[in-house]
């Protein structure tokens, strides 16, 4: 085996890196093409720096092009090989011809490279160059991207192509300078070269092991018949109820966006006096309405303004910057922050989205994920779901993603086509939904709080539960169970107009649910019965619908049914 190159010693290379660079200066094969997928906050930018570093070195290249999504991640790129002691241009645009003689090369977006591929071509057959492909998916995101790529860079001497995240394209489909091999179902699958996926990098510390809390609640709303539908987030019976009791939930004016944001917050409070004095949060939003109107609900909820970071402001990047090194709470975006933007502080993300394909939850997940010392861990706070849950449990697997369709021109992310299609043909007014904690996904497992009464916990108490590592899976689950009555009590205090009759009634009829619902967890434990069996007992003593559309006066008798067990 060759030995590789060492790179130029500001580059600190982790274990995997070393090993990867090892791999691909192997033998005497010249290795044109070489792809590496490696997770969210594994550091594939530094990897790619040190490749880029060694074959200068060796003199097998004159010419460093790195291609990637958005225009903030070409700064990101050129200030990390600054730091790596490369002089790459992060500010060539297509209105310029030759690279700069002082420049070892350019930063560049796909769009640009679409533009005008024959440009890019020039540039690259004019010397021996290696291309960086980063986040090489986007190159199957339509619009002929794909082609554009293959025409620019078709003549490069080597060529590096990073994601993320695995994945998989249909034939008729596939992106250039990638190895496929037949997945069995009719598609291609990517091949790597080298993988580091999530568990290798959880079991070597390079990242944060991630929570994520999960929060059920009833969705009111009224349909096209005047009718008033309710339902659970947990127990959704269709997929189009499903859909839109999740959209109820999102919507602004509700409880729910309030109280997962207020217990964000408190998670944060926890993190910076438990040593993390910069800890941070993000909130992903569908759309830019949405971004600025949850940024309205934080400041209530908070007392402090957030960072809105939205792509149509020109002083998006800058933004992100001074985010990144400075010590605000919550940033709220939409996709700006979504994929490959390096925040360490942050800690925390509340998917406040109905977008949900595991590529894109990935890459978002990935953005809380990077860790900077020891006994760090990562929370994220996401409706309790089908879809979410699913792609929660599987995080830690190592799957292959199908490429979703181009997104539209705007910044929506809405649920997939065929369901955002139905869901939006039926006639709907969202009313109100609440919110409460459901459980917590650790380790693929749902982790649920003990049936007790919640113990208010003193400053001392809060002040250690606050210390990132200490806490098991039960004892967060726990601690987030008994502090939801407080970020219920700071959703509800952001109201900005005293509720209507109607909704006074629906958020009464929320706070009986939830006593239900607890008594039933207590006799539950006792009995050692399912919750399930004990709900269908109620039901049947009592009678009604089950309880996301029974009445206020139908949750008392309820109640009072279950005191009158407990006593027995």
């Amino acid at each position: 085996m060759t030995a590789a190159p060492a790179p130029d010693q500001r580059l600190r290379l982790r274990a995997w890196q070393q090993e990867a660079l090892q791999r691909y200066h192997a033998g005497d094969e010249i290795r044109r093409d070489f792809l590496v997928t490696a997770t969210p906050g594994a550091g594939k930018t530094t990897f790619a720096l040190a490749l880029a570093a060694s074959l200068l070195a060796r003199r097998v290249i004159d010419r460093i092009v790195v291609v990637c999504p958005t225009d903030h991640l070409r700064t990101q790129w050129a200030q990390a090989a600054e730091r790596a002691g490369l002089s790459i241009d992060p500010t060539l645009t297509n209105a310029v011809g030759p690279v700069r003689a002082d420049s070892l090369g350019y930063i560049t977006t796909y769009a640009q490279v679409a533009m005008k591929p024959q440009l890019h071509a020039a540039r690259v057959n004019n010397k021996r160059t290696l291309v960086i492909l980063d986040e090489v998916h986007h190159a199957g995101d339509g619009l002929s991207w794909g082609d554009a790529v293959a025409e620019a860079f078709g003549g490069a001497s080597r060529r590096l192509c990073l994601t993320g995240t695995p994945f998989r394209t249909r034939p008729d489909e596939l992106i250039p300078f990638v190895r496929y091999a037949n997945d069995g179902a009719g598609g291609q699958e990517s091949s790597a070269d080298y993988n580091y996926g999530y568990r290798e990098a959880l079991r070597d510390g390079v990242v944060r092991p991630v929570v994520f809390a999960a929060y059920t609640g009833t969705a009111r709303w009224r349909n096209s018949a005047g009718e008033v539908v309710a339902a659970s987030l947990t127990e959704a019976a269709t997929k189009q109820t499903e859909a839109l009791a999740w959209k109820t939930a999102l919507n602004p004016k509700g409880q729910w966006v309030a109280h997962v944001i207020a217990a964000m917050d408190e998670r944060i409070t926890h993190l910076r006096r438990g040593g993390v004095g910069d800890a941070a949060g993000i909130v992903l939003a569908s759309d830019q309405e949405d971004a600025r109107e949850y940024a309205g609900i934080v400041e209530q909820v908070t007392g402090e303004k957030p960072v809105l970071i939205l792509s149509d402001d020109p002083k998006a990047s800058d933004k992100i910057t001074a985010f990144t090194n400075g010590t605000e709470r919550i940033a709220v975006c939409v996709r700006m922050v979504s994929e490959g933007v390096d925040v360490p502080r942050a800690a925390c993300l509340a998917w406040m989205t109905s977008y949900r394909t595991p590529l894109f939850f990935a890459q978002a997940v990935g953005r809380v994920v990077r860790a900077r010392g020891p006994h760090e861990s990562a929370t994220v706070f996401l409706p309790a779901v089908r879809p979410l849950l699913t792609l929660a449990a599987a995080l830690e697997e190592d799957r292959n993603h199908v490429i979703p369709p181009p997104a539209a021109a705007s910044e929506s992310l809405d649920i997939d086509p065929v369901e955002r299609e139905a869901a939006d043909r039926v006639e709907y007014e969202a009313l109100d939904a609440d919110a409460q904690f459901a459980h917590l996904l650790h380790g693929g497992r749902a982790v649920v709080a003990t049936a007790r009464e919640p113990v208010e916990l003193s400053e001392d108490d809060e002040h250690f539960l606050g210390i990132p590592g200490l806490l098991s899976p039960e004892q967060t689950a726990q601690l987030l169970s008994d502090r939801d009555s407080a970020a219920r009590r700071r959703a509800t205090s952001v109201a900005d107009a005293p509720p209507s009759q109607e909704v006074a009634s629906w958020r009464a009829a929320g706070e009986l649910r939830r006593e239900v619902n607890k008594l039933v967890a207590i006799y539950a434990a006792r009995a050692g019965m399912p919750h399930a069996q004990v709900h269908a007992q109620i039901r049947r003593a009592v009678g009604g619908p089950p309880s996301a559309s029974a009445t206020a006066e139908l949750l008392e008798q309820r109640r009072d049914h279950l005191l009158l067990l407990l006593e027995r």
